[in-house]
């Protein structure tokens, strides 16, 4: 009897749980919808090439009420398209997400909705002396000098993220220079493909057998 009553309290605070966490998902959703308006650009980098990214702005933008930018480049996906899509979250953190900021997420070269050809792990190029001189730094000041002369209301401030290979983006995006660029939240960069998924995963599966 009292195995029963165990197994039934803890299905009741399964059931209670998920119901709370689904809550709080359609409460951030609902949130986004409330307060944030969507768009869809494309930005030319310095080649020709024009990079995809949504951008979400606080409804209440303004003049006198101005938004740093937030962003992320990835070479995932910045789904949902659409300009009427709306994510559930725009963010990590749901209280960093009510807080507002301007939140920009972009495709990277070769990805997705982004033109241009994807190499994995573009290798910096320390001395650019041409327009055909691309990296990762190169399109990310291009991304911010693009976001900060033609996003409305934005306050002239630019901050990175990424984890994984989003983090590998920021730390290389790091090395771009540009005066609007704050701040930069590498988080677990890829760093050595070989090493770290190729050999790592190969050797670590043969230890396990």
């Amino acid at each position: 009897m009292k195995k029963i009553f165990i197994t039934l309290l803890f299905s009741t605070l399964l059931i209670v749980t998920k119901a709370q966490t689904l809550s709080v998902a359609q409460q951030d959703s609902l949130f986004i919808r409330e307060n944030y308006s969507k768009s869809q650009v494309q930005i030319t980098m310095r080649d020709g090439v024009k990079l995809f990214a949504n951008v979400y702005t606080p409804k209440d933008a303004s003049p006198t009420n101005q938004y740093p930018i937030v962003m992320q480049r990835t070479c995932y996906d910045v789904a949902p398209y659409g300009k009427d899509e709306m994510p559930n979250m725009l963010y990590y953190s749901r209280y960093m997400m009510r807080e507002k900021f301007i939140f920009v997420n972009q495709d990277v070269r070769g990805r997705w909705m982004s033109e241009g050809t994807w190499t994995n792990m573009t290798p910096q190029i320390p001395n650019k002396t041409k327009n055909t001189d691309i990296d990762e730094s190169s399109d990310t000041y291009d991304t911010i000098d693009w976001l900060v002369k033609n996003i409305p209301h934005n306050n002239g401030k630019v901050g990175q993220y990424g984890i994984s290979y989003p983090g590998f983006y920021t730390v290389a995006g790091a090395l771009c220079g540009h005066p609007a660029l704050k701040a930069s939240s590498p988080q677990a960069p890829v760093s050595d493909f070989f090493f770290e998924d190729f050999h790592h995963k190969t050797y670590s599966n043969f230890l396990v057998r």
